[in-house]
């Protein structure tokens, strides 16, 4: 059986005991960017519930201009007013830089992306950077942010002051 079929049966399963509808609007006005990595289970990392926060996630959970495009959406339409950030130890971007990444994927598939990895060999320094740049935007409505590393091996986060 595909793995997609597996998770249309799977929710079945789930829509049995779905707990229904919720507002639009997250229920404790935060937002949580975070790396796709499938080891981290942010609602129970974080204790969310279902209609909580809106999560947004990528490779690295780097601040990109569709992130913030996220970001300005949640706090303008949607109320939000802090964000949590959350990068994690052994994540896949410190095991590559962005020239050669573009290369593997020109090599692949005869195209370069236009857009940068934004590995890095730091996850502090890179959490530092990633709230700087959420302090920095102008289309924010809050600049109220803060950054953690989740660890892979305990499922600790660990806090990251803005220095």
């Amino acid at each position: 059986m595909a793995e997609i079929d597996k998770m249309l049966e799977a929710n079945e399963e789930w829509a049995q005991q779905f707990p229904g509808s919720k507002p639009v609007r997250p229920a404790r006005q935060v937002a949580v960017v975070a790396c796709m990595d499938s080891r981290i289970p942010l609602f129970g990392v974080l204790g969310l519930e279902i209609g909580d926060a809106h999560v947004i996630r990528n490779a690295g959970g780097v601040i990109t201009e569709d992130v913030i495009r996220s970001l300005t959406i949640s706090q303008h339409a949607l109320g939000t007013r802090e964000i949590v950030l959350i990068h994690h130890t052994n994540c896949g971007l410190t095991t590559t830089d962005d020239v050669t990444f573009s290369d593997t994927v020109t090599a692949a598939t005869g195209r370069r992306p236009p857009w940068a990895a934004r590995a890095f060999t730091d996850v502090e320094a890179d959490v530092r950077e990633s709230i700087m740049l959420i302090k920095e935007s102008p289309y924010l409505l809050s600049h109220e942010v803060r950054g953690f590393v989740y660890d892979v091996d305990t499922g600790r986060l660990h806090e990251v002051t803005a220095s």
